[in-house]
């Protein structure tokens, strides 16, 4: 039997899983019971794994003939949105849901194990499952780096479910495909007073404003054109009432970019504009950087082994080209 016919076999099996996922999600690093469900599974099906980044899963698939390492891996977690679907497996989980594919991610990797586990004879080399906990935060990807599973792995594959390409459609594309994603919070003290005598005062919602609109500078000015980056402000909170100056503002913003390079630099730019335009406005700001993902760059070599594997086993005509996003990927 071929690997179609059999993918064509564990359909159910995928398609309850990701409904069982579906039903009960979890939130980023406290996948506890997803967990134990997916352990339960490779029970089942007689793979050894290893629990890894904390609420992670590797597990080790050992061909019958010597070779490389390779790892697939599927996120597991959700995120804190109410599901208004109402179908069969709507999530029981108030104000929780896979809204970004994961439970999908999890069950195709879990059937990937079974076809793989029966193909482990003919396999060269070894196939590592990971099942990464802390994709929505950033935190997972690491975490699981950090327990030393992944030593050994010599190429890395993982899949994203995406809303806008047909269902069966296979995008293998190299280079950039998602961007980077930086989190960033500035604080701005400045000293209240009455707003009809803004001199005896230092006005926080107006450094606010001048700190939101100086930082669009740095991609305008700072910034390759040829080098795409996106830095926005979600979050602009300052003051108590109409006629009162605001003693402190406060705002929330991320940064993205397919270059590592420029990633590297967000943090120093947006640390100078904070600490100038703080101090020309007599205020004082404080700046929390995070650097939660990476840009994922897809290999050439290994974007031509799967688009090569995609051509064999559902046909040339399924390959598409899809746009690279600004949305983030812990992978």
């Amino acid at each position: 039997m071929g690997i179609v016919e059999m993918a064509r076999g564990y359909s159910d099996y995928a398609i309850r899983m990701r409904r069982e996922f579906h039903m009960h999600p979890e939130p980023s690093m406290k996948e506890f019971e997803t967990q134990k469900r997916i352990m339960a599974e490779l029970d089942s099906i007689g793979i050894p794994y290893v629990p890894a980044g904390g609420t992670g899963v590797v597990a080790t698939i050992r061909g019958g003939k010597p070779g490389k390492t390779v790892a697939l891996r599927a996120d597991i977690d959700a995120l804190e949105l109410a599901e208004e679907n109402d179908v069969a497996y709507k999530s029981t989980v108030n104000g929780m849901m896979h809204a970004c594919g994961h439970d999908g991610h999890a069950a195709s990797l879990l059937a990937a194990a079974k076809i793989l586990t029966e193909l482990s004879p003919e396999l060269v080399g070894t196939v590592k499952l990971i099942f990464q906990p802390g994709e929505e935060n950033g935190q997972g990807a690491f975490a699981v780096i950090s327990s030393g599973t992944l030593d050994d792995v010599d190429a890395f594959f993982g899949l994203h479910l995406w809303n806008y390409i047909e269902a069966g459609a296979v995008s293998v594309e190299a280079g950039p495909r998602m961007a980077s994603a930086g989190v960033f919070s500035i604080t701005i003290q400045g000293k209240g007073g009455h707003g009809s005598m803004p001199d005896q005062g230092v006005d926080a919602a107006l450094v606010g404003a001048a700190t939101l609109m100086n930082l669009q500078s740095v991609v305008s000015r700072e910034i390759s054109p040829l080098d795409p980056a996106v830095l926005s402000i979600g979050v602009f909170r300052a003051g108590t009432r109409f006629n009162v100056l605001a003693g402190e503002a406060y705002l929330e913003g991320t940064t993205r970019c397919f270059s590592p390079i420029v990633n590297s630099t967000f943090k120093e730019r947006i640390q100078r504009v904070v600490d100038s335009t703080a101090s020309a406005y007599r205020a004082e700001a404080v700046l929390d950087y995070k650097d939660m993902v990476q840009p994922t760059i897809n290999d050439p070599a290994l974007s031509e082994v799967a688009r090569r594997a995609v051509e064999a086993y559902v046909g040339a005509d399924r390959i598409v080209t899809v746009e690279k996003t600004t949305g983030g990927e812990d992978f």
